[in-house]
């Protein structure tokens, strides 16, 4: 098969996004490719592709926990975003429906956990009282506590993957992995 003759996503084999141990299988680590994510009913989430392919599948665990249960890949050889995305349209198109992932919930599994989205009204005051570097330490508290209620959602998904945030990323009330 060609790369520009892709598979169907029908035809691929579903694999469990988290092996026996709790870890994103390093299978797919640095490996170029279109891969599709999948819910616990098998219900089509999202449609990417990337240059690490692994790298993505944590990325988008992190974020969207509940949603990540299978995946189907299709990795190539000769990297072609002509043809990765060629594969990730025809996908969408099978399916019949833009996944919500590709749709209205892009940016919750394409950017980095925003915490300034999640500030209570009190971490809301403080912020808007406050000078640069208040609302740094502001932001860096807030982001501390999302962290804290992503790993536990990691956790109770059964993920024993080693999570690290950037740090740099918490001033400006974000959570990438790092």
């Amino acid at each position: 098969m060609t790369d520009s003759n892709p598979p169907a996503l029908a035809t691929l084999a579903a694999i469990p996004i988290l092996d026996q141990d709790g870890e994103v299988s390093a299978q797919f680590d640095q490996q170029v490719g279109v891969y599709a994510v999948f819910d616990q009913a098998h219900v089509l989430q999202y449609v990417g592709y990337s240059r690490d392919v692994g790298l993505s599948l944590r990325q988008h665990l992190v974020r969207q926990p509940q949603a990540c249960y299978w995946v189907k890949v299709k990795t190539i050889e000769r990297p072609s975003r002509t043809v990765l995305e060629a594969i990730r349209d025809a996908w969408i198109t099978e399916n019949g429906a833009v996944p919500i992932g590709n749709g209205a919930a892009a940016d919750q599994w394409n950017q980095p956990i925003d915490a300034k989205t999640q500030m209570t009204p009190e971490e809301q005051s403080a912020y808007a009282a406050s000078d640069e570097a208040g609302r740094i330490k502001i932001l860096k508290q807030v982001a501390r506590r999302v962290e804290a209620e992503v790993l536990a959602a990691l956790e109770a998904r059964g993920v024993k993957m080693a999570v690290r945030f950037d740090p740099k990323a918490k001033e400006a009330g974000l959570l990438n992995l790092k």
